[in-house]
């Protein structure tokens, strides 16, 4: 999807006022004929100007008339900034007559209500707002227990089946085929499954519809009834799809319905920002776009607006790092904005002086002039919140909880309190220590010494484990501390960090930061095991790339001011981690980070590019890491690269360990190098085989980073 095919037309006066304003990539998508148009826009490009643009050019010019138009995205957010943008162009949306802008649900509701009396006559639906109770009733029987955490998980895997199109019976093989985790036994989720959809139909065929039913049943409906397919296909003419890299096989099925044999599609996306895989969603629809519709005008949006140059910078290291067909569209980003500061980057010993080391930064970016509201604390999950609440709290900071609760507001952390508030009104047995006993609450509560499956049993065992850790801290600093004055601590805390009222620094993971973006942000929490999460590490590649995108996401959301941080512990004198892998070759040799990580860390020798440790022995110097480091290896390139030396080895007549030895050649699968200097760093490659071979090499890598 690398060409670009530009309008051959001569642009006239009245496209003239469509353009105006936008830059030649904009206006190219603006002015493109009707059909098949894929816009390729990287974060910060201006993809809702241009798309709501080329709405109100094809209407300006009569194209087709504002009420033949649906466009959709997917969050009602989204839909509201699309609506408020047509508006301010003329062509409103959202009434009879005008633009429809609407998320795919929101589009399928409404049709619904219209299609159905005319396909199942007189049965009656009804949108099932609260899925638990069916759930529960299945689980029961399942012989699952049915705490808040594990029915949210199971609505969460019963919604990922339905958005990628398997039905109960195929959901033991698919999980198999895939290798997804599951929040329970497949078989017994399985059942769980089929049991809620036949709870939803009443003898009677009355049906509840959740709202993936929504989206299934009007995708069957202009499926099957020819009559309800024209009449829907006669209304709507010009579809318009938003963030389309996050499209789930059941919202592409609907898209198909609506369009039949046409082809009058925009579409407009990121491949390098899918961080939605866990839901279903995939990008592949956007890949595949131009094989699809072969005519279709291709435009690459990549000059940036929003953040300097040297957030730019960093951003496209940060993706150009990455590897899989995905990374092969990738977008080098333009910084357009005048130049800012550079990224800082910083290593602290422990969590906790992180957290306030931050808010003593964050404290001069307002004293500059940076508005509370322009900044943002991102992290990879909730439970992270919870030293930088504190820390913000001390310093008078006000600020608010994004895509999550505020940590003493989350319900886990609200039972745990009352459950020791409850415990310390008691008299404890002689010789059971307030650590002793909060351990046994928490581990009643869930607190287990090997974290769960499930995102929501996962997230609720992160609080607790957060909650011990903060116990820990403080008995730490008062051993003295007893039961009591520990729940009045706690207390204490928790009244403190009431969510203030006016508009403060945000805290927010980096999933519910995508789309946004501020002033200055903070990236925290930068090791392995949190980002990529530890969940990811034991996955596959695929798995690690979608957590190099997740990073990706949090650098553009930057303006200005970016600082990306980690601490060598979660509490002082704590377990050492490693900083994020996605950090090597980002951190500048002459940054204050690095020079802390000589001091600490004086080394002779070859290190591993994974955790930095000396490396000992001859296989590891050659594959650039600990044999206990997880290996990065590109598959598909060794491959690749084995082929191309059996073809030298059989020109050249010796034996292809001759041209290179299997570790070499898996010590480049796994390193990529992308230069000389890269290729000769790896034992095996000396001056001789890089002037016979180098350029071959580099040419098999980089094709390989493009599949």
């Amino acid at each position: 999807m690398d060409s670009v095919r530009h309008p051959t037309t001569p642009i006239s006066s009245r496209d003239a006022g469509a353009v105006d304003e936008l830059d030649p990539e904009q206006s190219a998508a603006v002015l493109a004929p009707r059909g098949p148009v894929c816009v390729l826009a990287g974060a910060g490009t201006g993809k809702t100007r241009t798309i709501t643009r080329r709405i109100a050019h094809l209407v300006d010019t009569g194209q087709v008339n504002p009420g033949q138009v649906l466009a959709v995205t997917f969050t009602a957010r989204a839909a509201g900034e699309m609506r408020t943008r047509l508006r301010s162009l003329g062509v409103g949306a959202g009434h009879t007559g005008n633009v429809a802008a609407q998320t795919f649900h929101a589009a399928a509701m409404r049709q619904l209500r219209y299609f159905w009396p005319h396909v199942f006559g007189d049965a009656r639906w009804e949108l099932l707002d609260n899925k638990f109770p069916l759930i529960s009733r299945a689980a029961r029987r399942a012989g699952l227990d049915t705490s808040t955490d594990t029915l949210r998980d199971l609505s969460s895997e019963i919604e990922w089946a339905k958005a990628t199109l398997i039905a109960p019976e195929s959901y033991v093989e698919a999980v198999r085929r895939l290798g997804r985790e599951s929040p329970a036994p497949p078989p017994k989720v399985a059942a769980v499954y089929e049991q809620y959809e036949d709870a939803k139909v009443s003898p009677e065929g009355d049906r509840l519809l959740d709202f993936d039913d929504l989206l299934i049943y009007m995708t069957q409906i202009l499926t099957v009834d020819p009559g309800a397919a024209e009449e829907f296909r006669s209304r709507y003419r010009c579809f318009v799809v938003d963030e389309y890299q996050d499209v789930t096989p059941v919202q592409q099925g609907l898209l198909d319905a609506w369009l039949g044999e046409r082809d009058d599609l925009t579409v407009v996306g990121d491949a390098n920002q899918t961080i939605y895989s866990f839901t279903g969603a995939s990008p592949s629809y956007l890949l595949d776009f131009s094989r699809r519709f072969p005519d279709a005008t291709v435009v690459r949006l990549e000059r940036d607006y929003r953040s300097t140059p040297q957030v730019v910078d960093l951003a496209n290291r940060v993706i150009g790092a990455a590897r899989g067909r995905i990374a092969g569209t990738r977008l080098r980003l333009i910084g357009q904005r005048p130049p800012g500061p550079q990224p800082t980057f910083a290593e602290y010993d422990d969590e906790p002086a992180a957290a306030t080391s931050i808010a003593i930064e964050i404290k001069h970016l307002i004293k500059q002039g940076v508005a509370p509201s322009e900044i943002a604390i991102l992290y990879r999950v909730n439970a992270q919140s919870e030293n930088y609440e504190q820390a913000l709290t001390e310093a008078g900071i006000p600020y608010q909880v994004r895509g999550g609760e505020a940590f003493f507001a989350r319900t886990e952390v609200r039972q745990a309190m009352r459950q020791l508030a409850s415990v310390a009104g008691r008299e404890v047995r002689p010789g059971v220590g307030t650590l002793d006993v909060v351990r046994s609450v928490l581990g009643e509560l869930g607190l287990s010494a090997e974290e769960p499956s499930g995102a929501q049993a996962r997230a609720r065992w992160e609080s607790l484990k957060a909650l011990l850790q903060l116990t820990e801290d403080m008995i730490a600093e008062n051993p003295e501390l007893t039961l009591p004055d520990l729940s009045a601590e706690l207390s204490a805390r928790a009244e403190a960090r009431h969510p203030p009222t006016v508009q403060g620094v945000t805290l927010s993971s980096l999933h519910a930061a995508k789309g946004l973006e501020w002033d200055a942000v903070f990236l925290v929490g930068l090791t392995d095991g949190s980002l990529p999460i530890s969940q990811a590490i034991k996955g596959s590649w695929e798995d690690i790339e979608e957590e190099r995108r997740l990073f990706y996401v949090g650098v553009t959301r930057a303006r200005e001011h970016l600082h990306l941080s980690w601490a060598l512990a979660r509490n002082e004198g704590g377990r050492a981690r490693r900083r994020s892998r996605f950090l090597n070759d980002l951190v500048p040799d002459d940054s204050p980070a690095s020079k802390i990580a000589k001091e600490r860390t004086p080394r002779k020798g070859p290190s591993c590019r994974v955790c930095g440790a000396r490396l000992t022995g001859s296989t590891a110097t050659l594959l650039g890491r600990c044999s206990s480091c997880p290996s990065d290896l590109d598959e598909d390139l060794l491959v690749a690269l084995k082929e191309w030396r059996r073809e030298r080895a059989q020109e050249k007549k010796v034996p292809a360990f001759v041209v290179f030895s299997d570790k070499t050649l898996t010590a480049v699968a796994e390193q990529r190098p992308t230069d000389t200097a890269g290729l000769v760093s790896i034992p095996g490659i000396g001056a001789s085989k890089l002037d016979e071979y180098g350029e071959e090499l580099l040419e098999i890598i980089k094709t390989a980073g493009q599949k």
